[in-house]
């Protein structure tokens, strides 16, 4: 289902699709990959994203290794969610639980406030970090209707 949701909404959003193999290579992907960050404007809805076939997926983790090849991108995404709050950006939805983690962590997220569900299961949380506060929702991959990311961000609104 998150290859369908990311499919479907980068038709409407900004997109930029990180490669594992790439980003395990140096530190030119992510710079790329932070560089687009920060050419998007701030309160537009944008999608960055690993999501792959699972014939790219198995590649990736032939080449890298299974574990290697979710840590690289895991740790991409943390860092670009970084570097999204710094911009200004107060809206995430993460897919996947290992990035979920990752994100929030990198975030610094210790507690959450639940709040109103976007889908049955996935609520839209919140979260403080340097006295801001943000919004958040973590999505598991098989959660969801295709519009699932354009329309929680709409929720929003």
């Amino acid at each position: 289902m998150t290859r369908a949701q990311v499919a479907a909404y980068a038709n409407s959003a900004a997109s930029h699709k990180l490669d594992p193999v790439a980003l395990a290579s140096g530190g030119e992907a992510l710079a790329l990959a932070l560089a687009w960050l920060r050419e998007q404007p701030v309160e537009a809805g944008k999608l960055v994203y690993a999501t792959a076939e699972p014939e790219e997926v198995s590649a990736a983790q032939e080449k890298l290794g299974r574990e290697r090849a979710g840590l690289v991108v895991e740790e991409a995404l943390a860092r670009l969610a970084q570097e999204g709050f710094a911009l200004g950006v107060r809206r995430f939805v993460v897919a996947g639980g290992e990035t979920s983690g990752a994100v929030t962590q990198a975030l610094g997220v210790d507690r959450l406030s639940v709040g109103r569900e976007i889908a049955p299961g996935v609520p839209w949380c919140f979260a403080t970090r340097n006295g801001k506060t943000f919004a958040i929702t973590l999505k598991s991959g098989n959660f969801g209707t295709e519009d699932f990311f354009a329309r929680a961000l709409a929720s929003l609104d």
